[in-house]
């Protein structure tokens, strides 16, 4: 019965193939009569043909899986897969017969490209014709383990590599690769010969034992072309780039290699598979860039001196490629910005070491060009902008100036003196929106200042001059400041700060409680009285020198006091007289003048309403300023003309004789006498520094015990790096001081000494 079968079957397949052959050999020659009612004849005739058998045992009532046993289904498509491998073979056999005398490899490349494209068409055509074949017969087999059994697409393609390219796939690799050779020495090719011949490496490539529909793998064009294609590559631009460099500047080479990695990208773009792209790169890389990074290096130097910072872009650019190739130049950068801050500070030492504005704005300016170039030519990679920094600050904190100023606080101090410049009133200050910039650019000094608790000593006494003296060009300038400062180091940096400004809009409210409270109380006003009540612990301000107040202000002075112990019992006022100030209207000159004095002065002055002629030792009984203090406020009043001695005014003594100068003529009606003390210039200073010691002590001794407070047991070294690490934002602090530290907090019994282990410490709760 089954052999029966098996003979009628076979003679169905005689009566169709007649028919089919002839439509896969339309197909095959890619005859253009090949319609597509024609086409799907043949897919109705392979449709019909496989079917057959299953429609026949339906109608006998048998079940699929009856038919799958009796074994008819698997007859019927091996023997029509079977005539579709012969024919293919056949075929390819007639192909490769054509292909005489190719014994030129660029002829054998066309010949197998042309073939190809072709081939590869007709498969498809045939494999959609027998789309049926696959989706049952073809499955099914695979599914029970047949090994040998592949879709008729990829029989095609097994049968063209047995044939063709077992055969041509040296001659065509090495045309391949003379014609790739061609085109980078500048000749126009047929990109679509080496495209062909590509895609056929490439489709040849799959995992067979995949399970229906083979897994493309890239074997083949890896073994038969990309291998030799990278040694290719590697030696043609091994000796490209050797002669370039000894014919040409570093800078039109590195031109050129920008050139080379471009095209060869768009190569593999054109006609090379796409994974090549990450091999070709790194070789092209490796030959170009990394085999001459020393030459690459010692250009890098050059092109800073020339500030050519389009090439460096560019060499950035390449030596970014390279595995760790950025590290020297970054390096490099950053000993170049420390120099040349160093050599532009030099150049202004002289002038800058008393001009803030030239001293900041001269760092600016060299912050301000490097910046743009790493923004611009270094991408702002993270490693170049560390160098900035790192270059930044040590110019910014060690320098001419520095050195000049014998101190490594000087650079903070002038830079707050630069605040005080911009934040002044003055006919020059700049526009609102102008002067937030400049804020902006000092916040970028400031982030480089390592001594930061200087520059908020300095700053902060600045800033309560200031606010005193009602000098301050804009309190939106100082507030923003303040924020600034407050953002960049925390609040407990700017909390004084900021408590000022309160106390100033505190003595405002004071000011009007008391003018009522006189005005109710029915107390004449003789004179314009206003003050300014400051909270100790928050204004930079030291205690006032001893002085008899004169008895024109007595009585004001009295009353306020009576006025803010009842307002406030339990506190207590301390007059700093050494920084009030006031005003004096003169009736003994020609003109009437008005005198913007300061207490001192005040009170020198009016002794001259009893006497035109004192003695120094007169005036200084009267007033109670000490001599030291006496001398210079005399020494200023001489030099504005209102008083005149027969003595020099550099050689006073207390028996020199001091007059009134009755004949006093300026030509303006309102004149400010009151300027700074010396003397006191030179305390403020000296106590400035040394309260910056006295305050660095107490917060690496905080630290020492938030430290240890932690971690309970902690040797030397390491408590030593914490504390270090910890203050960095505020200062840093010299190792000398923080042992003295540790010591003071040992006999305070804070810590003490393991016995075992002298250098480890152990918190005493």
């Amino acid at each position: 019965m089954a052999a029966d079968i098996a003979r009628a079957r076979a003679a169905e397949l005689d009566k169709i193939w007649g028919k089919l052959k002839a439509g896969i050999t339309q197909i095959f020659n890619r005859e253009p009569s090949l319609t597509m009612a024609q086409y799907m004849d043949l897919y109705t005739l392979v449709y019909n043909y496989s079917t057959t058998d299953i429609k026949h045992n339906r109608n006998n009532t048998k079940s699929l899986k009856d038919i799958k046993i009796n074994g008819h289904a698997a007859m019927l498509g091996n023997e029509l897969y079977n005539r579709l491998n012969d024919f293919l073979e056949k075929y390819l056999t007639k192909v490769m017969k054509s292909a005489y005398n190719l014994e030129e490899e660029e002829r054998a490349l066309a010949f197998f490209t042309t073939k190809w494209v072709e081939f590869r068409f007709s498969s498809r055509v045939l494999n959609g014709v027998c789309g049926y074949v696959n989706r049952q017969w073809v499955r099914r087999e695979c599914e029970e383990g047949r090994k040998d059994i592949f879709e008729v697409y990829q029989v095609a393609l097994n049968i063209w590599q047995k044939r063709l390219f077992k055969n041509f796939h040296k001659k065509v690799t090495n045309a391949v690769l003379k014609l790739i050779e061609r085109e980078r020495n500048g000749e126009t090719i047929d990109s679509r010969l080496i495209s062909g011949a590509i895609s056929c490496y490439v489709e040849l490539g799959v995992d067979e034992d995949y399970p229906m529909g083979p897994k493309q793998v890239l074997d083949i064009y890896k073994k038969s072309f990309e291998s030799l294609f990278l040694q290719d590559t590697e030696h043609f631009y091994a000796a490209e780039s050797i002669e370039f460099l000894r014919q040409n500047s570093v800078t039109e080479y590195m031109k050129r290699v920008e050139q080379r990695l471009n095209e060869e990208a768009k190569r593999v773009q054109v006609y090379l598979h796409e994974n090549t792209l990450t091999r070709l790169r790194m070789t092209c890389e490796h030959v170009l860039i990394e085999k001459h990074m020393d030459i690459l290096r010692t250009e890098f130097q050059n092109l800073l001196n020339l500030n050519k910072n389009t090439d460096l872009a560019r060499m950035y650019s390449l030596v970014s490629r390279v595995s760790d190739g950025l590290n020297e130049l970054k390096d490099a950068l950053k000993e170049y910005i420390q120099k040349q801050g160093l050599e532009v500070i030099a150049q202004c030492a002289e002038a800058a070491i008393n001009d803030p504005k030239v001293y900041v704005q001269t760092i600016l300016g060299v912050h301000k060009k490097y910046n743009a170039l790493v923004s611009v030519s270094f991408q702002n990679e993270t490693g170049f902008v560390t160098a900035l920094d790192k270059a930044c600050e040590k110019f910014i904190n060690s320098n001419a100036v520095t050195t000049a100023g014998k101190s490594s606080s000087k650079s903070p101090e002038l830079l707050a003196r630069y605040c005080d410049l911009l934040l002044k009133k003055s006919s020059k200050n700049p526009e609102e929106a102008e002067l937030e910039d400049t804020l902006n650019q000092i916040m970028v000094v400031f982030k480089y200042i390592e001594d930061k608790d200087v520059f908020q000593k300095f700053y902060s006494k600045m800033l309560a001059k200031r606010l005193v003296n009602h000098t301050s060009a804009s309190d939106d300038a100082e507030a923003s400041m303040i924020s600034k400062m407050k953002q960049a180091c925390g609040y407990e940096y700017t909390v004084k700060l900021q408590r000022m400004f309160q106390d100033i809009g505190i003595s405002k409210d004071l000011n009007e409680k008391f003018k009522t409270k006189l005005k109710s109380d029915g107390v004449p006003s003789e004179i314009d009285f206003s003050i300014q009540v400051l909270s100790s612990g928050s204004w930079p301000f030291t205690q006032g020198i001893n002085f008899s107040l004169p008895s024109e202000l007595e009585r004001s002075v009295q009353d306020f006091n009576i006025f803010y112990v009842d307002l406030h019992s339990g506190r207590k006022l301390h007059w700093l007289y050494n920084i009030s100030k006031g005003e004096i209207v003169s009736n003994c000159f020609r003109n009437r003048y008005t005198l913007q004095a300061s207490t001192f002065q005040m009170a020198v002055l009016l002794q001259f309403n009893e006497q035109t002629s004192l003695t120094v030792q007169q005036l200084g009984e009267n007033t109670g300023i000490a001599q030291e203090y006496l001398i210079q406020v005399l020494q200023i009043l001489l030099k504005a003309k209102l008083l005149t001695c027969s003595d020099d005014e550099n050689s006073l003594n207390v028996a020199s004789v001091i007059h009134l100068y009755l004949a006093y003529k300026n030509k303006k009606l309102r004149v400010n006498i009151n300027m700074p003390l010396k003397a006191e210039q030179k305390i403020e200073q000296e106590a400035t520094h040394k309260h910056i010691e006295e305050d660095r002590k107490i917060l690496i001794q905080a630290a020492i015990v938030r430290i240890m407070k932690m971690r309970k047991v902690l040797n030397h070294q390491n408590l030593v790096g914490e504390v270090l690490t910890q203050l960095a934002s505020r200062f840093k602090p010299k190792i000398p001081v923080i042992k003295k530290c540790i010591d003071i907090l040992i006999e305070k019994e804070y810590l003490e000494r393991k016995e075992d282990q002298k250098d480890t410490y152990t918190y005493l709760a």
